[in-house]
């Protein structure tokens, strides 16, 4: 019988996050990254959002291994919830997996962890596959993309990339290695989409490095500059700046703090001697000495960024003369929330340089010409967009065509749409199950839409909760007592009160004396009546909680 292999997302085709790709051939399973997504508005109370792990939880057996290909959140945020369920080696760089030894830790899942150290051209087999690291260029060091053997040919899978042939560490993509696979016949080629239309070349992270030179050289004051905490080369290039211009850096941020040592200690940052110095002793140099390395590039609200844009930080202070460079990209949705943190910096009287209004960070991720690049190094039979909203999906795919690659190889595909391949076609294939599993401190997968539906209504329209005391036959002895939250602020508003109380006993009187006691119709009638009453007076729609008590 022919060999089959499929490809199988569960995550990262459709959204920004959440990505996981499987790859299945014959009794053999493995997992291309296993990331996790940040909650919207639209998830209120949520912490986060991992795939659904059902297929390959029926896939127990055969599954192999995980093999990720770098170290930001969305590709590994959601191994610790899969590894407690099904504990398999997990493949990766020497800082991907020491970020993972980090997410393990929290979870208590480090000393049972099979963390094994694959590097640039090495090569594993995980059963029936071969795997093999291949250097990429990314917003995180350490990153690769995968050849990955298989009996139908080879898949080559970009991860995240960029191509910057000129990287802060001296180590440039492998074209090389993608050009000698080309040659020798690449069947499926993965590729990221992130930044599929934006025209052009992604540029350097050097030339970042440059532009922020000229900000230090001119900055008269304090300089803060928020990125994100894994981007070891944009941390690197503040570090080398701070101490070219005689200045201090203090980190804010617990994961700040935490992945500076970590890439310290592994030697991919350098750190220059005496430059970083503790927040308190900051303080005690002039302000033109002064640097602060922050989280919060995104706004998010607890974030040292954000604490000072409110006034609400412990120990820092936005003055006049302050210059705050947010160094990062915002990530779709959060627009509102960076906007706000840029205009609360502004009135408290700081300068403030973001993507906006200054060249102050590079993607991490490949344009239209070096996606067009890694197809033509690749010279792919077929193609699988991946890593992108539906829009970038589609946008490059329809690149794809422009380099020869026609729709017929091309599978536009979301989480959950397979692709059966074999050695002479490929087909689409499934529904798989895949999903959003939300995570809310301790519980996994327990909140679903009706609870979010709950929430959201309770964020728009508030609480009533209706006390009763009734005896057995179901007279009212006591009540009914109303408390609201989120409706109407109840010391100002007791007449109306009073009134949706008597609403309520002339419900429960309509229900004659011959209804035998139920508790739930009881509280059926009280919910219907509270409705009623609030809908025609208000046009509103809060949850109504009716609290019987039997005595």
């Amino acid at each position: 019988m022919e060999p089959i292999v499929r490809l199988i997302p569960l995550g990262g085709l459709g959204e920004i996050g959440l990505n996981m790709m499987l790859i299945e051939s014959g009794e053999d399973l493995i997992a291309v990254d296993c990331g996790l997504m940040f909650p919207d508005d639209e998830l209120p109370g949520i912490d986060h959002v991992i795939p659904d792990f059902s297929y390959v939880r029926g896939r127990r057996e055969g599954f192999r291994a995980v093999v990720l290909t770098h170290g930001h959140e969305d590709h590994i945020g959601a191994l610790p919830y899969l590894l407690r369920e099904m504990p398999v080696p997990v493949y990766g760089t020497p800082l991907t997996l020491a970020l993972v030894a980090e997410r393990l830790r929290e979870h208590g899942l480090v000393e049972t962890a099979d963390l094994r150290v694959i590097r640039p051209r090495d090569r594993v087999e995980v059963g029936s596959l071969g795997i093999e690291a291949i250097r990429v260029t990314h917003s995180i060091v350490d990153g690769i993309g995968l050849a990955i053997d298989t009996p139908v040919g080879t898949i080559v899978h970009t991860g995240d990339f960029k191509l910057d042939p000129s990287p802060l560490d001296g180590e440039p993509p492998d074209y090389r290695r993608f050009a000698e696979l080309g040659e020798q016949g690449v069947m499926v080629l993965c590729s990221d989409s992130t930044n599929v239309d934006r025209p052009g070349h992604t540029r350097s992270e050097m030339d970042v490095g440059q532009a922020l030179g000229a900000r230090f050289d001119a900055a008269t004051g304090r300089i803060i500059v928020a990125t994100f905490a894994s981007h070891i080369h944009r941390i690197q290039q503040v570090l080398t700046l701070a101490a070219r211009t005689g200045r201090r850096v203090a980190l804010l941020g617990m994961s700040m703090q935490r992945n500076v040592t970590i890439a310290a200690d592994m030697g991919y940052l350098r750190v220059p001697e005496n430059v970083l110095v503790e927040l308190e002793d900051l303080g005690e140099l002039p302000a033109e000495r002064q640097v602060i390395l922050s989280t919060g590039s995104q706004g998010e609200p607890h974030s040292a960024l954000a604490l000072m844009a409110a006034d609400e930080h412990k120990y820092v202070r936005i003055e006049r003369g302050d210059l705050v460079i947010i160094s990062a990209r915002v990530i779709p949705g959060h627009e509102r929330t960076i906007g706000r943190v840029v205009n609360a910096l502004y009135r408290l009287g700081a300068e403030v340089l973001y993507e906006d209004n200054a060249f102050v960070h590079v993607s991490g991720h490949a344009s239209q010409e070096d996606l067009k690049m890694m197809f033509n190094l690749t010279r792919p039979r077929y193609f699988i967009p991946v890593h992108g909203e539906y829009r970038h999906l589609l946008s490059h795919a329809r690149l794809a065509e422009t380099v020869g690659i026609g729709p017929d190889r091309v599978f536009l595909i979301e989480d959950g749409t397979g692709v059966e391949v074999s050695k002479t076609e490929a087909r689409m294939v499934g529904r798989f199950p895949a999903g959003r599993v939300l995570v809310h401190g301790k519980s996994v997968g327990d909140i679903g839409p009706v609870v979010l539906r709950d929430r959201q209504l309770l964020a728009e329209d508030g609480l009533i909760a209706v006390s009763l005391a009734v005896a057995r036959d179901g007279m009212v002895l006591a009540g009914p007592e109303i408390a609201s939250r989120g409706f109407v602020y109840v010391k100002e508003n007791e007449p109306l009160l009073e009134e949706l109380k008597k609403a309520v006993l002339a419900a429960l009187a309509e229900r004659g004396p011959d209804v035998p006691f139920d508790r739930e119709s009881m509280s059926a009638t009280v919910r219907l009546a509270v409705r009623q009453f609030v809908n025609q007076r208000f046009r509103r729609r809060p949850i109504v909680l009716p609290i019987i008590l039997e005595v």
